[in-house]
């Protein structure tokens, strides 16, 4: 993952107002945690036993002693793959630095790394995401936009929902001029099963504010996205 900061322009008048725009998702999508500390889950023994039913449905015998612990297993590795639905996004938005000496033009971080699950067959797709936005006056940590990707990767996602939720956030977190997110996968759901074409990548764009009105800004943000990573 790299980051790339474009060199600083005067600063704009302290006076001048940023014109506030409606949110481009609902809030409640991507504001809060997924699922509510009250809302009811079933058991982990219900779980498990949910898995050794599909592994019968396949034919397997799950008595044998290569399986006795698979339930528990997929189990554990779900805990781990869907634990976005238990973190915040808001959270790791909330910190803020004012330190930009004036500091003018988008920010970019690339190449951030993530896989995630494919909601219709619940098989992965993983790639790299691509994300900017032009602070106003406040910027966040470069790491917590690595780490809100994640928090929506590790939900059940499609590419086109993954993208939007991420602009959505930063663009109704931290309020900035402009947000804009390319995203760059390959979909197991398309490479190991169906067509089986393996190699093919999707990609997907979002964007608000300034990159948005402006295409300019978005065929600048694409050049050195494409300029750094090709």
């Amino acid at each position: 993952m790299d980051a790339a900061i474009k060199s600083i322009r005067p600063s704009k008048p302290a006076d001048k107002q940023v014109e506030s725009r409606p949110a481009e998702l609902d809030p409640a999508e991507f504001l809060a945690a997924a699922v509510r500390a009250d809302q009811p889950r079933p058991a982990r023994a219900e779980a498990e036993a949910a898995v050794k039913t599909l592994l019968a449905y396949i034919g397997e015998n799950t008595e044998r002693e290569g399986l006795l612990d698979t339930p528990r297993r997929v189990v554990e590795a779900f805990d781990e793959l869907y634990q976005g639905y238990h973190q915040c996004p808001a959270e790791v938005l909330d910190r803020t630095f004012g330190e930009t000496a004036g500091y003018d033009d988008f920010v970019l971080v690339r190449d951030i790394e993530f896989t995630s699950q494919c909601e219709h067959h619940m098989m992965p797709f993983y790639g790299k995401a691509h994300i900017a936005y032009t602070p106003v006056e406040r910027v966040v940590g470069l790491s917590k936009l690595a780490r809100l990707t994640d928090i929506f990767a590790r939900r059940l996602q499609t590419q086109e929902h993954l993208t939007a939720q991420i602009a959505a956030a930063i663009d109704e977190i931290l309020k900035p001029r402009g947000v804009a997110v390319l995203i760059e996968a390959e979909h197991t759901c398309m490479s190991v099963r169906g067509v089986a074409k393996h190699g093919a990548s999707t990609f997907t764009s979002r964007y608000t504010g300034m990159f948005r009105d402006n295409p300019a800004e978005q065929a600048r943000f694409l050049s050195m996205v494409r300029g750094l990573t090709r």
